[in-house]
Order: C-alpha cells, then sequence, then structure tokens
C-alpha cells in the first residue's frame, strides 16, 4: 500500500513530513530533511526510500526537489557522539525544518517522538510508508546522505562507504583493521570504542573477525 495524502489533506495546513537516515551507521552524521509538498503536483511512486532501488531514489529526489519545499539538516558525528544518535537525530531533524525557509502549520515525524519544533507536530510510526511528506523526506534524506559518504570516501578509500554508507558491512570492518579509525568514525559506538580499546592496549586485531566476536558477545 503506499503512503496517501490523507493527513496532509485533513490538517488544511501546509504540512512538513520529516524522516531521518543514519542512526545506524559506524561512520558519517545523520541526515534529515524537511518536505513540504505541493499537493497538486505530487511526484508518483512516493515510498519509503530503503523500499526503493538507488536509481529510483534518485530520481524521485530530483522531482521532489522540484516540485516541493525542500530543507535538508545534519547533525555531525560530533554531535553523535556527544548528544547520542536519537538526540543528534531529533536536531539534524529541527535544522531540516528551518532551512526549509517557508512557514508550517504542522509537522509529520516519522517514528514515536518528536523533536523540538516550532509548530504543532504528529509523531508517525512507520509514517515513511504511510504519508506522502514523510515518505519524500526519507527519499531526500537518503539520497543526501549517500552523496555525502560518497564524497568522504574519495578522501577515505579503503572503507567502502560509497557502496555501504558507513553501516558496519564486513568490508567497513575490514577497512578499520587495516586502515584505523577516521575522524568520521563514532567513537561512542561499541565496535569503534571496542577497536580504539584494543589498539591503545596494544592490540592489533589480524581481520574482521575482531568486531564478530565482539558482536557476537553484545548480542
Amino acid at each position: 500500500m503506499a503512503p496517501t495524502l490523507e493527513r496532509e489533506h485533513a490538517l488544511g495546513v501546509p504540512v512538513a513530513g520529516l524522516d531521518e537516515v543514519g542512526r545506524g551507521p559506524w561512520a558519517g552524521p545523520v541526515v534529515a530533511a524537511a518536505v513540504v509538498l505541493d499537493l497538486a503536483r505530487v511526484p508518483e511512486g512516493l515510498a519509503d526510500s530503503k523500499q526503493l532501488p538507488a536509481a529510483r531514489r534518485v530520481a524521485l529526489d530530483r522531482q521532489i526537489r522540484t516540485a516541493a519545499m525542500v530543507g535538508v539538516g545534519v547533525a555531525t558525528v560530533e554531535e553523535v557522539d556527544r548528544l547520542n544518535v536519537l538526540h543528534a537525530s531529533m536536531l539534524a531533524m529541527r535544522r531540516a525544518l528551518d532551512g526549509l525557509g517557508c512557514a508550517v502549520g504542522h509537522a509529520l515525524v516519522d517514528g514515536n517522538r518528536l523533536p523540538d519544533l516550532p509548530c504543532p507536530g504528529t509523531a508517525v510510526v512507520g509514517g515513511d510508508g504511510l504519508c506522502a511528506s514523510i515518505a519524500a523526506a526519507s527519499i531526500v534524506a537518503k539520497v543526501a546522505r549517500d552523496a555525502l559518504m560518497a564524497e568522504l570516501a574519495l578522501d577515505h578509500p579503503g572503507y567502502g562507504w560509497e557502496r555501504n554508507a558507513g553501516y558496519g558491512t564486513p568490508e567497513h570492518q575490514q577497512g578499520l583493521v587495516r586502515h584505523g579509525v577516521t575522524h568520521h568514525h563514532r567513537r561512542s559506538f561499541g565496535p569503534i570504542a571496542d577497536l580504539m580499546a584494543a589498539l591503545a592496549a596494544g592490540e592489533r586485531p589480524a581481520d574482521a573477525s575482531f568486531f564478530r566476536q565482539r558482536l557476537e558477545r553484545a548480542g
């Protein structure tokens, strides 16, 4: 079932959909987007970004940016480590809303918590699959973050960020073993903290099984 405009029409005011991506990766910032759709020019095929092929996301991102008001907000790795990833996500969503440059009467936010907002808001669990505005925001945020991670990968080859977007894939794990921790890694995340502690203690992991063993113990 595709996301609908039911909530947007029912509210009767300019509505911003809000979503973020990047809570789980071991590296890179959290990126959020806010989208106010023109209800007369809604791109076809909006869906949860995770359900769309990359090429389709990119095409929809272009259409959304042409036909809607868009704001993007970023919470840095330093903010993730200082605030924790949940609060950093809330901060990125507030920045995305602030970046819209237009008045918003209500915000529809993916999830079960609302960031600090200058307008009324509703948290919608699974909203990226239910509300067209949130689905659009999920697409914009995902495309923006993937592009950012691909750019960072140019300066930090060997981790596969252009493919894994900073998630803890085997390729990324092997990159950490070979090349160490960069300033784009989240030091508050267990696997990165474990590796840094091991290196500080003089231990040099031989391969990515270092992470697998720790993840198994943690799980």
